[in-house]
C-alpha cells in the first residue's frame, strides 16, 4: 500500500512541535506492515539546505499563481516530495511565523500551495506513481481532499486533528485566490461564522478523521474542548476516533542517546546523576544544594499552561529544588517566568528558544518534568520523560490523562504508578500537584519505583501503527483498486 502523508514539518528536518515527531515516526512505524509511505513537505531554507540531492519529477508553472517543482529525496529512513517554491517557502523566520513572531501574511497562499500540489499528486500528476490513500495532518494540509473532490478524484483521505486550537481561518474573500468555487462557501464545506477555515473543510470532505488520544477525541465533541468546531465533529463522529501517539524508541533512548554525556538504563539509574551535574552547569544552576529538578520542555502558551508554572515554581525552591523552563512562546509568559527566575538566581534558570540536544539533555537530568496543560490532544512530552526516568506531573486532560498513571495510594501499591496528575487544572491545582512530587521525591524508595515504572511503560509507534494501517486497510478496501497505478518498474525509477 502506497500512501501519501502531507505536512507542514516533518523531523529531522523541520520541527517546531509533536506534529514533525508523529509524521517523521509514523511512517518508519508503518514499513513493517507493508506500508510504503512518501510525505509531501513545504521546501523551507531548513528543508532545501538538507537536500544533498533530490531528484526533480515535475513543474508547476501557476501554483496559485507561483511556479513550484516537486523533488524527490530520501532523508535517513524517509522517502520525502519537497514542494520547492521559493517564492512561498524561501524567507526568514520559522515555518508558520517570521523573524519577529508574526504570522507570515500570506501563510493562507502558502499552505493552499501545499494542499493542491498533494492533490495533484493524488490525482496523478506523476507518471508512474499515485497513492492508494492520501493522510493529511492539521489545518496546513487539510484542504488537499477538498482540492481532490472537486476535481472528482476520490482516492481516500485521512485527516489526523493533531491541535484543534489551529484551524486556519481567513476572510471568505479569499476563496477566489484559492482557485475554488463559490459553492465551496457553504455550511458543509469551508464557511466558518463568516469566514472560511482550512480546517473545517477538510473534516467535511475527509473519509476518516483521527485525533491523537481517545480521550481527546472525546473532549473536541464537547463545546469546552470543540474550539467552534464541536458541531462539525458531531456530524462526523461515525468517521473519527482517537489514536495515541507513540515516540521514536531509537531517537530517544537514554541508554544510546548521543546528546547525553552519561548513558544509563532501568538498571543503571545512578548514572542520571552525572547528567544533571552538566545540566545544572549549562543553565548556571547551583550544584551544592541536593534537591529535585523539575523541568519544563514546552511551547510557552496558555494552553499549556506555563503561566501558571511562572506562579508555583517557588513551591520547588521552597522545597530546596530547582527549575528549568526551556521553550519559547507568549511573550507575557516568557516575562512572566523571567520575572520569577529573577527572584531566585541559581535555582531557576529559564531559556527562551529550542534545540533537540538540549531537550534530549533535560530529560537525561532532570527528575520530574511538569506540563500542566489546560488542554492535550496527545502530548509527547511525557512520554520522553517516562522513557529517561523522569516523573511526569501533569493535568488530568487529553491524552496526559490516558498517558500518566496518577500515583494515588491504589496505583503505588498495585505497582502501576507512573507520575503525577491533578484536576482542576488551576494554579492551586498545580501547587498541590507539585507538593505531591515533593513528598514522593523525599522517599528515595518510593521515587526510584515510580522511575522504573514510567522506564518500563511501552508506548512504541508498533500498536498504534497497526491501528493507523486498520484505518487506511478499510478506506482501501471500500474505495476499490486505483486506476492510475503503474507497473512496478516505473513506479521504481520515479521515486
Amino acid at each position: 500500500m502506497k500512501i501519501l502523508s502531507v505536512t507542514s514539518e516533518v523531523f529531522p528536518l523541520v520541527k517546531t512541535g509533536g506534529l514533525a515527531d508523529v509524521t517523521g515516526s509514523l511512517p518508519k512505524a508503518l514499513a513493517p506492515l507493508g506500508i510504503e509511505t512518501t510525505s509531501l513537505i513545504p521546501g523551507y531554507p531548513a528543508v532545501m539546505r538538507q537536500l544533498t540531492s533530490a531528484m526533480p519529477l515535475v513543474t508547476f508553472d501557476s501554483l496559485l499563481g507561483e511556479r513550484a517543482s516537486l523533488l524527490h529525496t530520501r532523508v535517513e529512513d524517509l522517502s520525502l516530495f519537497v514542494l520547492d517554491a521559493p517564492a512561498l517557502y524561501d524567507r526568514p523566520g520559522g515555518p508558520y511565523v517570521d523573524e519577529t513572531g508574526a504570522d507570515h501574511p500570506d501563510n493562507w497562499k502558502r499552505f493552499a500551495a501545499l494542499s493542491l500540489a498533494a492533490a495533484e499528486i493524488a490525482d496523478g500528476v506523476l507518471p508512474g506513481w499515485v497513492p492508494d490513500l492520501v493522510h493529511t495532518h492539521d489545518w496546513q494540509s487539510a484542504l488537499t481532499s477538498v482540492y481532490m473532490r472537486e476535481r472528482g478524484c476520490m482516492t481516500p483521505v485521512v485527516l489526523t486533528i493533531h491541535n484543534l486550537a489551529f484551524q486556519g481561518q481567513y476572510s471568505a474573500k479569499l476563496l477566489g485566490n484559492l482557485g475554488l468555487p463559490p459553492e465551496t462557501y457553504s455550511m458543509n464545506r469551508m464557511e466558518y461564522f463568516g469566514d472560511i477555515s482550512f480546517l473545517k473543510g477538510g473534516l467535511q470532505t475527509a473519509d476518516a478523521i483521527t485525533t491523537v488520544s481517545p480521550t481527546y477525541a472525546r473532549e473536541i465533541l464537547t463545546p469546552r474542548f470543540g474550539m467552534g468546531m464541536d458541531g462539525v465533529l458531531n456530524a462526523r463522529v461515525s468517521v473519527l476516533r482517537g489514536i495515541v501517539n507513540g515516540i521514536d524508541l531509537d531517537v530517544w533512548d537514554p541508554s544510546s542517546d548521543p546528546h547525553l554525556p552519561r548513558s544509563y538504563d532501568v538498571n543503571s539509574l545512578r548514572r542520571k546523576r552525572e547528567n544533571r551535574a552538566v545540566l545544572l552547569k549549562e543553565f548556571g544552576l547551583d550544584p551544592s544544594h541536593p534537591g529535585p529538578v523539575f523541568s519544563a520542555v514546552s511551547r510557552l502558551t496558555w494552553q499549556k499552561g506555563l503561566d501558571m508554572f511562572a506562579e508555583t515554581a517557588d513551591e520547588v525552591i521552597r522545597h530546596g529544588g530547582k527549575v528549568i523552563v526551556f521553550g519559547k512562546g507568549d511573550h507575557e509568559i516568557e516575562q512572566a517566568l523571567l520575572n520569577t527566575a529573577s527572584r531566585f538566581p541559581g535555582r531557576m534558570a529559564v531559556h527562551i528558544g529550542y534545540d533537540e540536544p538540549t531537550a534530549h539533555l533535560i530529560h537525561g537530568g532532570s527528575d520530574a518534568i511538569v506540563q500542566p496543560s489546560r488542554f492535550e490532544p496527545c502530548g509527547l512530552t511525557q512520554l520522553y520523560a517516562l522513557r529517561y526516568g523522569c516523573v511526569p506531573v501533569v493535568s488530568r486532560t487529553g491524552g496526559l490523562s490516558e498517558t500518566i498513571i496518577d500515583a494515588n495510594d491504589a496505583a503505588m501499591s498495585a505497582r502501576v504508578a507512573t507520575g503525577f496528575q491533578f484536576h482542576p487544572v488551576t494554579t492551586d491545582g498545580l501547587r498541590l500537584a507539585l507538593r505531591r512530587a515533593l513528598h514522593a521525591y523525599a522517599d528515595p524508595k518510593m521515587w526510584a519505583r515510580l522511575q522504573n515504572q514510567g522506564m518500563k511503560a511501552k508506548f512504541s509507534w508498533e500498536r498504534s501503527a497497526q491501528q493507523y494501517a486498520a484505518v487506511y486497510a478499510n478506506l482501501v478496501r471500500k474505495s476499490g483498486p486505483i486506476s492510475a497505478a503503474a507497473p512496478a518498474d516505473l513506479r521504481r525509477a520515479t521515486i
